[in-house]
């Protein structure tokens, strides 16, 4: 398929350089040995040689090593990531997003052996299990208990909306990076992979739950401003929001380990928006959060993104003390090397971006969050109904595992 992509683009663009009367000279051979055979009898005969006519400037023909038209051909770039100049780089951490597509298989779920797949197969039918198994036991409520964990903290809460997502603000943090943080002791029990299903198990029904619950109460308190009815403001803040993404999700550079389907590691990248800030989630939830709440800027919204933001600043910190206890010093030079706060260790001159710098940025695992970004803003209209499906369909009490503890 690369290769059938590059023949197409490259006949494509000779049919435009023969147009434009730039032909390269590799698609002028049968006429040369006509006009050298002319040359040589004008010799011969005693007559001045003939000129050769001008062909105009000449395009070097494309190699696989590159050449002027590779370089406008970013599709190789995606299909294979291309290094940037590292010879300033220390060379202890990866080099983040690296992506060749030669390298990835559709595999099957079980190889010779019984042996389960390692392969983007195996990923497909690990993410279809867990996203099953989410909306059975928490998300739709006859069956799941959803509805019930947020029914105990409204009663818990008065119905105040303030104080409940107050409450998601308080327990997702602990769950999330309490597991994480637990993970070099549980590990030892329980192996990486079976670690990183409890991991997912806990933290995504309460993320599910708090998002759902924002959207249905964004609205709720004291509203300062409303920036929705106002074209510059949305505008603003759509292309905050859709570059919050590139630095909210680094974990696609390792889609396999959120899965379990490869081993997980805690990585120390060196390279692409590390460069930039070494935190890239906390300042894409900056980001995220200033967005929303120029959109709707009520007493909940401004709440919620206070908590969003303040989790992701204590992860500044946790993130840190876990790389030191997994990386030891190697981290710390990485540290010395990069900045939380976005391009100050840049302008501090502790970093230094490569002259081809874009080679670390156009890579596939970028492109599949654009998109992602764009399908999510356009399922917006269906996450607000999703929302207010729940919120209408209130408390359904009890769920599929009752029979287990009532007998």
């Amino acid at each position: 398929f690369p290769r059938a992509m590059r023949s197409v683009c490259l006949a494509l663009l000779a049919a435009h350089a023969v147009a434009l009367g730039l032909t390269p000279p590799a698609l002028h051979r049968p006429a040369v040995p006509r006009v050298r055979a002319s040359l040589s009898r004008a010799s011969a005969s005693g007559k001045p040689p003939a000129t050769l006519p001008d062909r105009g400037p000449e395009l070097p023909p494309p190699t696989e090593e590159g050449g002027a038209l590779s370089q406008i051909l970013p599709l190789s770039l995606l299909l294979e990531s291309q290094s940037a100049d590292r010879s300033n780089d220390l060379l202890i951490g990866e080099d983040a997003a690296a992506f060749a597509w030669k390298n990835e298989k559709m595999g099957t779920l079980l190889q010779d052996g019984g042996v389960v797949g390692r392969d983007w197969i195996t990923f497909f039918a690990a993410v279809g299990t867990i996203m099953s198994a989410l909306a059975v036991l928490w998300i739709y409520s006859p069956t799941g208990y959803g509805d019930d964990f947020l029914a105990a903290l409204e009663a818990a809460c008065g119905g105040n909306s303030h104080l409940v997502t107050l409450c998601y603000g308080i327990i997702f943090p602990i769950v999330h990076s309490g597991l994480a943080s637990l993970r070099p002791y549980a590990t030892k029990i329980t192996g990486e992979r079976l670690w990183r299903v409890i991991f997912a198990s806990c933290s995504l029904p309460l993320a599910y739950s708090w998002i759902v619950y924002f959207i249905s109460h964004a609205h709720d308190g004291i509203v300062f401003w409303n920036g929705e009815q106002y074209p510059a403001v949305h505008a603003a803040a759509w292309l905050v929001n859709f570059a919050s993404f590139f630095f909210l999700y680094p974990s696609v550079f390792n889609l396999k380990e959120v899965a379990a389907v490869e081993k997980p590691r805690l990585h120390l990248w060196e390279t692409g928006i590390i460069r930039i800030t070494r935190h890239p989630q906390m300042v894409g939830q900056v980001m995220w959060s200033a967005a929303h709440l120029a959109m709707v800027g009520s007493s909940f919204t401004a709440l919620t993104m206070v908590l969003l933001v303040g989790h992701h600043l204590f992860a500044c910190w946790n993130g840190d003390r876990r790389l030191l206890k997994e990386h030891g010093d190697a981290f710390l030079a990485v540290k010395e090397r990069t900045s939380i706060i976005p391009f100050a260790a840049i302008l501090e001159g502790r970093q230094v971006l490569p002259a081809d710098y874009y080679k670390e940025l156009i890579r596939a695992p970028y492109v599949l969050i654009a998109v992602g970004t764009m399908g999510a803003y356009l399922a917006h209209p269906y996450m607000q109904a999703g929302a207010a499906l729940v919120r209408n369909t209130g408390l359904v009490p009890g769920g599929i595992l009752d029979p287990l503890f009532h007998h």
